[in-house]
């Protein structure tokens, strides 16, 4: 039921910048409104009448990355603790609750936030406030539910991280791609820290985060703006306002003063692959049009049967058994570029390398085309109006660009900024940060096979 993301996954990053509303002239943008409560809660309602269905969110702004130092992993933890029920709605309610109206429920922790939400009939929506208001602040934690807990997230970690040569060698890229800042440490949490979380812990961090004024409701679905304030007034509304937090302060991240590689040879492995990885801007930090002109550089190598890198290596030279790219841009602070490859059988990784480097010189040194740039346009903007018809996307766009000190103004008016890309930006920002001198490059390998066989 719940699931952990070290950053936000490139399926779940796609997922929430290609369902932001597009602009007047495709299709009208939902009447969004945004309140603040007097304890400090934002509450956004985006209505959307086409089904009898209400997504209820609520977006806390703490994550991994605001684990105190030796306690990697007790945002996470917590977010297993919170379905552990209070006095007045002891554990298992919620989740009978939903299952019983026939909805869904979920949550997820990531480097910056952490999510609880529920899919249900209109008329259950003051009872999800109601619970998720309890739980925010009267969280009930007996000694032994943290040890069985405990266990959970260490046999969860055992089963998504250790028992997967992939996701171990991404844990040890992201290590040696950030320095500094706390994106070198995985969400999850490292094993020999998380066997030595406490209840001390978990209240700290509860006690300092889950708070009405650090804490973001989305409401999408069947619903009228004002009622939904209503509710908010007589459940959330209740909670007292928490300690104030002051503007996260993360520590900077240093230049990047050369390459970096990472290598993992595993048993378990039967296909080799590799991953490049640069730090980026992410949108809250970059300047003017560097983030919509990196989300376009991506979709142009690798978005779609005429990108490049599959035109190029799958196609053409028929060398590639994949090739993708992704940006992160949703991240609070620091983004991230990836590129992704596999060769097909009777071709090197040194080879496949080899046509990649000079896919992305060539855009760095001649740029793209028009036709490319206007092609992606499209695709994006597409992609803008189909995700007007998924309220879950629609919450979770809002939830994510609000919780990145973004606004509901922001949201309206990326589609436009979009097409205010030129085929000049695109290639400016690929040569200002896709240098080979900086990048994180990650191999994984057969055991007894070396990089260049």
């Amino acid at each position: 039921m719940r699931r952990t993301m070290n950053r936000p996954t490139i399926a779940f990053v796609a997922a929430l910048v290609t369902a932001l509303p597009v602009a007047a002239q495709d299709s009208p943008p939902p009447a969004v409104s945004h309140f603040t409560l007097d304890n400090g809660l934002e509450l956004v309602v985006i209505p959307d009448r086409r089904a009898p269905v209400v997504t209820h969110m609520v977006w806390y702004h703490t994550g991994g990355a605001d684990d105190p130092n030796g306690q990697s992993g007790v945002a996470h933890f917590l977010e297993h603790l919170m379905f552990k029920g209070t006095a007045k709605y002891p554990a298992g309610t919620l989740e009978s609750a939903v299952n019983e109206l026939g909805g869904q429920l979920n949550a997820f922790t990531t480097a910056d936030i952490t999510v609880y939400f529920e899919t249900v009939p209109p008329d259950a929506l003051g009872q999800m406030m109601d619970i998720e208001a309890d739980r925010m602040h009267n969280l009930v934690l007996p000694e032994e539910v943290i040890d069985a807990e405990r266990s959970v997230v260490l046999d969860e970690r055992r089963q998504r991280v250790e028992s997967q040569p992939g996701s171990i060698l991404a844990e040890q890229v992201s290590a040696t791609l950030f320095q500094n800042h706390p994106y070198r440490i995985p969400v999850i949490g490292w094993a020999h820290e998380i066997e030595a979380l406490d209840r001390e812990d978990a209240l700290s961090f509860y006690g300092q985060h889950y708070a009405p004024n650090n804490a973001l409701v989305v409401v999408a679905g069947d619903v009228d703006a004002e009622v939904v304030r209503q509710m908010a007034e007589d459940t959330y509304g209740n909670v007292g306002r928490g300690p104030e937090l002051p503007p996260r302060a993360r520590p900077e991240e240093p230049p990047a003063q050369a390459s970096r590689t990472v290598t993992l040879r595993d048993a378990r492995v039967s296909l080799p692959s590799f991953t490049r990885n640069w730090v980026v801007p992410s949108y809250r930090q970059a300047e003017t049009g560097e983030a919509e002109a990196l989300d376009v550089l991506s979709a142009i190598l690798s978005d779609g049967a005429q990108s490049r890198l599959y035109q190029a290596l799958v196609v053409e030279a028929g060398i590639a058994a994949q090739a993708r790219t992704s940006y992160d841009g949703g991240a609070f602070d620091y983004g991230r570029f990836v590129l992704y490859s596999a060769p097909r059988p009777g071709t090197t990784l040194e080879a496949l390398e080899a046509a990649i480097d000079t896919e992305v010189d060539d855009i760095i040194t001649n740029g793209i085309s028009e036709t490319e740039l206007n092609r992606v346009k499209t695709r994006f903007i597409r992609s803008t109006i189909f995700a007007q018809d998924d309220q879950v996307s629609m919450a979770q766009t809002y939830g994510l660009w609000l919780t990145t000190d973004r606004s509901i103004a922001d949201v309206a008016e990326w589609p436009d900024r979009i097409r205010a890309v030129t085929a000049d930006d695109v290639k400016a920002v690929a040569a200002k940060y896709l240098r080979p001198a900086t990048a994180v490059t990650g191999y994984l390998l057969p055991l007894a096979e070396e990089k260049a066989q």
